[in-house]
């Protein structure tokens, strides 16, 4: 009886653990794998994300390039979720990643990106074919997804009157990594227009200047028509670290309403419970201008450091890039010049694309290269750059070793070297054949034979090598030409000329400043000799014995002579007086000739007021 009742409870706790088990099986589900745009129709050069999505799986595997005509496609970050159900089957469990990709139309037209492979375990699983169409520009439905732009500072019938929109592609990069960035700021047509240009705030980042990519563009936002301006530049962080960028700052002017009496008057239009049209504040007659500042939200990156162990021709290029490296000319004589030009192609930081590095430097001197670069966007952050090594043998060579060129991947995470083929080339041996040519002649037997075979081989014509021979035969020493005697003599001819010059320009200067000295000395005694005259508190004989003095100055720094040697007749030919003038000036020395002898009028009221007046008028008016 005992074993009957604990049989019953073993019984009933067996049936429920037995009912219980389909619900506590965890069941996982087949991958599933889609693909979405975030907006079928868009304009050029407006970006696009394409997501796709893998349920099921956390160990797929994205495509790494998307190639489509027309879009440029890169690879941004993957996101993973983590999802447990219960149902009738049981508790079922499923992890989801999320690939993210931007899309930038580069022209309009329909494209189609095709299928994508993503591996999943050893299973591959196609997504579907999307489609996007891409217009000239904003119109219609463009605006759609953009209905609540950011930072806008004054609003009208519900409606923003402006506002900015900052866009960066990407949500993390590396350090050093040239991140595109798109500013946008939109301005409602009827009552605003733009007035400063946009600026990006932040710390520890680098930004190219800021380039408007296109002409102002209408578009169609919530039913609102925008004056769109779109403005491009790239940014690179210095160092590792979580960057907030932004916000984007800009100025507006906008037509705001005047301020009107608290009370207005009935309107005939009021007992129709119509709008008057002519209370618009917007109107023509109730708006007045305003400056604002509108912004826009910041955006936030996360910079991640460089991975370690780089390449030791690592110079800090960070993006995808592609090398082609040809020479000319490719048969040369020891010592001649070889022009090696190498073009690195792509998208990414050029400001950090050195010249590809020569890998095997033995028996080669090598001049510094120079470089050009070819950008084919709005900021520099796609294009070409080419570099031209100038090569010189110093002995046979038979090919131009290979160039090396490594740059990191932020797509794969993995640096990568670029190694160019060999250049196959012919080297002679030019002036090294020249010097072991007449080797072979003294091992002959017969003097007779070195004698004839001399003159043939030299009678080669096709042999440029015994043409430069000839040429070397001829040179009489192989002393440096800076210890020929020749060579010093020649020197010092132009130092004899450079020494005369030198004493010539000397003798000049000095002329110059003596002649600039006595200049400054006349100007300096003219000057106070007029100040005296003013004052008018000189006796007869020093007032016109100064004022005699001072024409003979004028008239010194006037013809460049001595003052001592003008006289009333040279004064008046300098100066090209006429008749009235010339009688005045007369007397004025006379006078001060008869003063300075008799020693007359020593009291200063022997001149009258007028006479001086006079003479002052005369010296003031002497001008060559």
């Amino acid at each position: 009886m005992s074993n009957q009742k604990l049989q019953l409870p073993l019984r009933l706790l067996l049936g429920a653990i037995a009912g219980f088990l389909p619900f506590l099986s965890v069941r996982a589900e087949s991958p599933k794998v889609t693909a979405v745009l975030s907006n079928s129709q868009v304009a050029v050069d407006q970006v696009v994300r394409l997501d796709i999505r893998v349920v099921g799986a956390s160990d797929a595997r994205p495509p790494q390039n998307i190639a489509t005509d027309g879009l440029d496609i890169h690879y941004t970050g993957q996101a993973q979720e983590s999802h447990i159900t219960f149902g009738t089957g049981g508790m079922q469990s499923s992890t989801d990643v999320t690939f993210t990709y931007t899309i930038l139309p580069l022209k309009s037209g329909t494209f189609k990106i095709p299928p994508q492979t993503i591996q999943v375990g050893g299973h591959s699983f196609q997504t579907p074919e999307l489609q996007l169409n891409v217009v000239g520009s904003n119109a219609g439905t463009a605006g759609q997804g953009r209905g609540n732009p950011n930072g806008s500072t004054a609003h009208t019938s519900g409606a923003k009157v402006a506002f900015a929109e900052l866009i960066v592609t990407k949500k993390s990069a590396y350090v050093g990594e040239m991140v595109p960035v798109e500013v946008r700021l939109g301005f409602y047509s009827q009552t605003a227009r733009p007035a400063d240009g946009p600026e990006i705030t932040g710390r520890g980042f680098t930004m190219q200047k800021l380039q408007q990519s296109e002409q102002p563009r209408l578009e169609n936002i919530n039913g609102k028509p925008y004056e769109v301006l779109t403005f491009k530049t790239a940014i690179a962080a210095a160092r590792p670290g979580k960057f907030e960028i932004g916000p984007v700052q800009a100025g507006a002017i906008v037509a705001v309403p005047r301020r009107q009496s608290s009370s207005r008057g009935r309107s005939p239009f009021d007992i129709f419970n119509m709008d008057d049209p002519f209370a618009d504040p917007f109107g023509v007659f109730g708006q007045q201008q305003q400056k604002i500042t509108i912004k826009s939200e910041p955006a936030t990156l996360e910079v991640k450091p460089l991975p370690p162990n780089a390449p030791s021709d690592f110079s800090g290029a960070i993006g995808n890039f592609t090398m082609n490296v040809e020479a000319s000319p490719k048969s040369v004589q020891t010592g001649d010049p070889i022009t090696v030009t190498a073009t690195v192609a792509g998208r990414g930081n050029f400001d950090r694309v050195t010249a590809p590095t020569l890998q095997d430097d033995g028996g080669w001197h090598k001049y510094p290269p120079s470089s050009k670069f070819k950008q084919d966007d709005d900021v520099g952050i796609s294009g070409s750059k080419t570099f031209e090594t100038v090569l010189s043998p110093n002995e046979k060579k038979q090919a131009i070793p290979a160039f090396g060129f490594s740059f990191f991947d932020p797509l794969t995470e993995k640096y990568v070297s670029l190694r160019s083929d060999a250049i196959p080339i012919k080297v002679e041996g030019g002036r090294v054949a020249a010097a072991s040519a007449p080797a072979p002649a003294k091992n002959t037997a017969a003097p007779t034979a070195t004698a004839t075979a001399a003159p043939q081989a030299s009678a080669t014509p096709s042999d440029i090598l015994y043409q430069l021979n000839d040429r070397l035969k001829a040179a009489e020493s192989f002393t440096p030409l800076y210890l020929r005697g020749t060579f010093w003599l020649a020197q010092l001819i132009p130092l004899l000329a450079l020494l005369g010059f030198g004493s010539w320009k000397i003798r000049q200067a000095h002329l110059q400043n003596k002649e600039a000295l006595r200049t400054a000395t006349l100007q300096q005694e003219a000057a106070e000799l007029m100040r005296k005259l003013r004052r008018d508190q000189s006796a007869p004989r020093e007032y016109y014995a100064d004022a005699s003095r001072a024409v003979q100055v004028k008239t010194a720094l006037a013809a460049n002579s001595d003052p001592n040697g003008v006289d009333a007749e040279v004064a008046a030919r300098t100066f090209r007086l006429d008749e009235k003038a010339q009688t005045r000036l007369r007397q004025l020395f006379e006078r001060s000739d008869e003063a300075r002898y008799s020693g007359s009028s020593n009291g200063f009221d022997g001149i009258p007021t007028e006479e001086r007046r006079e003479i002052l008028d005369l010296i003031d008016h002497l001008q060559a």
